[in-house]
């Protein structure tokens, strides 16, 4: 029997010491049937040239500007043809087993659209990853969240989330995706630019009846943090503008307003707390969020599709608000949430 086809794409952005990093541990990774392609958003450093004159062996597809990363893997993944792609941050390192498992467990279910591996930090790897750990869930009010790793506190990897488990999303640091499925539903949403484009994407599987998993069986390491930093008040208004769009686009309708109108008030303690923190530009960056989420509100409510699925039905949903656990009731833990 023949092996599925894999590509395995990384999309670069001025990253040249990323690639000379880790390009080569993703070179000796074992799996018979696999090309490694490097899509390139316009950089401005020589990282093109580099892969060109250090691996010749490499497809190199190069965009014609910066896209994002949503968008510039859509234009990518157009010109790349696998049974699954592998969308891989350049700030991965793997080791040489880390494809099999995935792809031997999604095989097994026509229903398994997408799946993530153990997502471990790379500069501690005892260490859970901020970004993807053991697999992502959205609370009551669709705030993200890890097993693995709630707001600031990550875990040590003891072997308690070694378990395949259905999630609600899968990282986009290390997405596995079969590309049926993929064009299915049109990959990531071009309008996200960055954050949060994997939770929509999944969420749209997820709306038509597939199932998004965690393979414990295989973990990579991450970096973390490569394209825009945690302090960026940048990356506070797409992740504030892309959450309330996530909500809009796939929650069935009635649902939507009652928990739109409910983040809205919350969005509003955080932009008061960033101010009571002397954090001008971040409580700006979330006035922002908003408002851009009203200007495109029409064009954003013509991608709902046809079918929303009640939102407490979803896999991966946790019934509760993961702020109050947390802050007030100080669960620190995944186990803590008795999901």
């Amino acid at each position: 029997m023949t092996e599925a086809s894999v590509a395995v794409v990384i999309l670069n952005w001025n990253g040249k010491v990323l690639l000379e990093k880790f390009l080569p541990g993703v070179i000796l990774s074992e799996y018979p049937n696999l090309q490694i392609v490097v899509g390139d958003n316009a950089s401005t450093d020589d990282s093109v040239a580099f892969v060109k004159a250090s691996y010749p062996g490499i497809r190199v597809i190069e965009n014609d500007r910066n896209y994002g990363f949503a968008e510039g893997y859509r234009k990518l993944l157009e010109q790349v043809e696998a049974d699954y792609y592998v969308l891989l941050n350049s700030d991965v390192e793997v080791p040489v087993n880390w494809i099999q498992p995935v792809i031997s467990m999604m095989e097994k279910d026509d229903l398994i659209a997408a799946a993530q591996p153990k997502i471990k930090w790379q500069k501690d790897k005892s260490k859970f990853e901020y970004a993807g750990a053991a697999g992502g869930y959205l609370d009551l009010h669709c705030f993200p969240f890890c097993r693995g790793r709630l707001f600031d506190t990550v875990e040590d990897d003891q072997g308690q989330y070694n378990d395949t488990k259905e999630i609600f999303w899968a990282s986009g640091a290390a997405l596995f995706i079969k590309s049926k499925c993929w064009k299915e539903v049109g990959g990531l949403d071009p309008d996200f630019f960055a954050h949060m484009e994997e939770i929509d994407l999944c969420w749209r599987l997820k709306n038509l009846g597939y199932k998004i998993m965690y393979c414990p069986d295989a973990e990579v390491y991450h970096v973390g943090g490569g394209t825009l930093n945690a302090n960026n008040p940048y990356k506070t208004y797409l992740n504030f503008r892309n959450n309330l769009i996530i909500m809009q686009k796939n929650l069935p309708l009635k649902d939507a307003y009652f928990r739109i109108f409910v983040r809205f008030f919350i969005d509003f303690v955080a932009l008061v707390h960033f101010l009571v923190q002397g954090k001008v530009d971040f409580a700006m960056a979330v006035s922002k969020a908003h408002f851009h989420f009203f200007k495109y509100f029409s064009a954003n409510g013509k991608k709902r599709t046809s079918r929303q699925l009640p939102y407490q039905e979803h896999t991966g949903h946790y019934s509760s608000s993961i702020v109050y656990a947390y802050f007030i009731k100080k669960i620190r833990f995944f186990s803590g949430l008795g999901i």
